[in-house]
């Protein structure tokens, strides 16, 4: 008697909507439930590289070396003085004398590269003192005479030619990767290359998962009439590790009232609560009534005016977020990315705000060699209906090109120009592509880097590419940029940079840095020599 007497006064309340504490907006809701939260930074844990896929990056990583740390030959051929080799051709080939070393990779070269003379390198070989370019191996010929070899050179090379210099993929001092950043294989990959075995990285806070619902029936299990399988908890499960949390599943629990205090009081000892039905009209959703007496604030919005999404209920105790989401899987996941995804990512030490084959017009010409398919990494400038595609260029040996790509075009076989403003289709690497909210174009600079991690930590998505000055001041005029880091000094007028800006735009005083040369210990030139004497 008593039950049928609690079981209509239940359908009474529900037929009155007294579940409901007051439907208010959503920006309303928002407020309450964030002025009830006090979140804090996370904390920080340190893990090896094996285990920190999907990690979020607690600290700026800079590098401590240069990534290569020696000046490398990027093909199999020979060392050279560029000097030595001008005007050779096939007609009147250029003869050296061998030097009486091979450099493997990993080998330190011995033997200096004299006037007239020439040492084997393979690629990746670190190239000779003396030498300032790598002639290609099927550019010359080797001619034996008297049990001597000599090189014919058949064409000549320029200074730097086939050479990866010192730091040219990564500097000393540069920064890699950026507190929040999502650790991906190719941000994995750079942490590698700097000979990191660990990272420091933001704990994974832990979402608790409860479904609620006589009807409620598990994958995998019979399914009887009138019941629904369970795809809240593997949507939401998804969702949070998306989010780059810790799902914890307590499965689902039947419309009792005292199993489900008992489930959320376990629940309580991770960071964050999550629980759908429950929370709309019907007599059979208790998950509102067991939430119902917290005080500390408890219940702060009960009923949004949203569409789908009235009946979620925010709730807080102890500091931790309590968040009944409606049983309506579309309801369900509206309302999770509505309220519960920014918290969750705030707790993840990401920005509140997030920020497959798309189209795009290439700003340059680029070459390619015709009879096999070349693909070309990207980087995507400009909005979604007039993207920009910029080639990455650092070559096949740099380890960061991967992680500030956006994409990648495929250059088919046949073809071996791709022409300035040609439409091409970009496979992107994240299908999340959104637009960044600062293109930043040219020059490198440290300072520069300090003042855009400053943005980073508000949440805007910065794009930068080093290009040098030049490339930042006709990235400025193709209109590819926001901004451009610029420090070029015109010799007829004695100025700084004013000279070289475009008409179209606007030039914003920075400051000054010290900019430094170095030289051996031993090198008789700078012997006691001050700055302003060695220049």
């Amino acid at each position: 008697m008593n039950r049928e007497r609690e079981s209509l006064n239940s359908i009474r309340d529900a037929a009155a909507q007294k579940q409901f504490l007051s439907v208010v907006s959503r920006d309303e809701a928002t407020r309450r439930f964030r002025d009830a939260l006090s979140l804090t930074t996370p904390e920080v844990e340190r893990v090896p590289l094996a285990a920190a896929l999907g990690r979020v990056v607690a600290h700026h990583i800079k590098a401590t070396l240069d990534i290569p740390g020696f000046d490398r030959s990027n093909v199999d051929g020979f060392a050279v003085r560029s000097v030595d080799t001008s005007g050779a051709m096939e007609e009147s080939p250029r003869q050296l004398r061998l030097n009486a070393e091979s450099i493997l990779p990993g080998i330190v070269p011995q033997l200096t590269v004299a006037p007239g003379t020439a040492t084997p390198i393979a690629t990746g070989g670190m190239i000779p003192r003396g030498a300032d370019a790598v002639l290609m191996i099927e550019h010359s010929e080797l001619i034996e005479e008297d049990d001597s070899l000599t090189l014919e050179v058949t064409r000549s090379v320029q200074p730097s030619a086939f050479i990866t210099f010192a730091g040219s993929d990564i500097a000393l001092g540069e920064t890699v990767l950026w507190k929040g950043q999502v650790l991906s294989s190719r941000e994995i990959g750079v942490l590698a290359a700097l000979g990191l075995a660990e990272v420091d990285v933001y704990r994974r806070p832990q979402v608790a998962i409860i479904s609620t619902g006589d009807e409620i029936v598990a994958p995998g299990r019979p399914l009887s009439l009138g019941s629904v399988f369970d795809s809240n908890a593997a949507i939401l499960s998804a969702a949070v590790t998306e989010l780059g949390c810790e799902p914890v599943v307590l499965g689902a629990v039947h419309d009792n009232e005292h199993a489900l205090k008992e489930v959320i009081d376990d629940a309580l000892k991770c960071d964050f609560v999550l629980l759908s039905g429950g929370t709309s009209k019907g007599a059979g959703d208790i998950s509102y009534q067991t939430v119902r007496e917290w005080t500390d604030p408890g219940i702060v919005a009960h009923g949004v005016a949203l569409k789908p999404g009235k009946p979620i209920c925010l709730a807080v105790t102890n500091n931790t977020p309590v968040v009944i989401l409606p049983g309506f899987p579309t309801s369900a996941i509206f309302t999770f990315h509505e309220f519960v995804a920014p918290v969750l990512r705030l707790m993840a030490g990401l920005p509140e705000t997030p920020k497959h084959k798309t189209q795009a017009r290439v700003p340059m010409r680029i070459n390619s060699d015709k009879g096999r398919t070349e693909y070309s990494l990207v980087r995507l400038f400009g909005e979604n209906d007039d993207l920009r595609a910029y080639p990455l260029g650092k070559g096949s040996g740099a380890v960061t090109t991967f992680s500030h790509a956006d994409g990648f075009i495929a250059i088919p076989t046949h073809q071996e120009i791709i022409e300035e403003n040609e439409l091409v289709e970009v496979t992107l690497l994240d299908a999340r592509l959104k637009a960044p909210d600062l293109v930043v174009v040219g020059s490198h600079c440290v300072g520069l880097d300090y003042l855009l991690s400053l943005l980073r930590e508000q949440g805007f998505s910065v794009t930068t590419m080093h290009v040098g000055s030049q490339g930042g001041v006709s990235a400025v005029r193709r209109n590819e940029c926001d901004l451009a880091g610029i420090h070029l000094f015109d010799e007829q007028s004695g100025t700084y940079n004013q000279p070289f800006v475009p008409e179209s735009s606007e030039l914003i005083p920075g400051y000054a840095r010290t900019q430094c040369f170095v030289c051996r210990p031993d090198d008789s030139r700078f012997t006691n020599l001050d700055a302003d004497s060695a220049i």
